[in-house]
């Protein structure tokens, strides 16, 4: 399972890694977004425009691009972490947390006994682990070996998980702390409006310093590859790079931007002529 989890298997040796991040539906997207060479695509089916069955057909279309499906579910409830991981989810994203005691709850939904109370029996999941050495998992295998393979990321992103954040990342079984800013800034009374306030900047540093502490890895949500590399250059581990929502806009926008310009050049030539 780890030798198909490019997560997972990036994260155990430390490295930074980036992601896409999917908010509107359709396997075409998922495709598109899978090749341009992300190590993992989050399918947001907490603010995304995405349901529960076109959530397990993008999940089947990432993997198939070699490429890891992460579900950020959309709230920390066990049963949708269950859909997410028997969809073949190579880990799961859990927002809004508040205690360590959360992470505690959300581990045990992404576990199989002894570790969790995940059920068995999903005919969708070993699919999407599939090697050109091995091929794809059986069932047992999976059953096997997804309480070590998985990826279990949780976000800190109130005010209480921030303050509960070394408890938190203690917690067996949480791979990666992922700081959502947006919401964190907006939580402890300093939204992100046109720049990042000092003091969410050192919320975002102490977070990381958390994970650090833990042996866990850190993740962020970022909105330009500029951030990302940042991010990247300081030590973080899971750094999305775009959502498919903002890069489809700016890239009609940009291009409708350069065919007005050649019009407005082209005009000025006639006004010399």
């Amino acid at each position: 399972m780890q030798a198909a989890n490019r997560l997972q298997n990036a994260l155990r040796k430390g490295g930074a890694t980036f992601g896409g991040w999917q908010m509107l539906p359709g396997t075409n997207i998922s495709r598109a977004i899978a090749r341009t060479g992300f190590d993992w695509i989050c399918v947001d089916t907490e603010h995304g425009n995405i349901s529960d069955d076109n959530m397990h057909e993008c999940v089947a279309a990432i993997a198939a691009c070699g490429v890891s499906p992460i579900v950020r579910v959309a709230a920390n409830e066990a049963w949708m972490v269950k859909r997410a991981l028997d969809a073949g989810a190579h880990g799961i994203v859990v927002p809004l947390l508040k205690t360590a005691e959360d992470a505690r709850q959300i581990v045990s939904a992404a576990k199989f006994p002894p570790q969790g109370t995940r059920g068995f029996g999903s005919p969708f999941s070993m699919e999407k682990f599939h090697t050109a050495e091995k091929g794809g998992l059986r069932q047992s295998e999976y059953y096997q070996q997804a309480n070590d393979g998985l990826v279990t990321v949780i976000q800190i992103e109130t005010k209480e998980a921030l303050k509960n954040v070394d408890e938190i990342a203690l917690v067996p079984g949480v791979d990666v702390l992922l700081i959502g800013p947006f919401d964190l800034g907006n939580n402890i009374g300093y939204p992100i409006i046109d720049s990042m306030h000092e003091e969410l900047k050192k919320a975002i540093n102490r977070i990381h310093e958390s994970a650090k502490k833990a042996g866990k890895r850190t993740g962020i949500y970022c909105t330009s590859g500029e951030q990302a590399r940042d991010y990247a250059e300081r030590g973080f581990h899971m750094i999305s790079v775009v959502t498919d929502a903002a890069a489809l806009p700016q890239a009609c926008d940009a291009a409708l931007k350069a065919a007005q310009g050649a019009q407005n050049l082209n005009k000025r030539n006639m006004s010399y002529s």
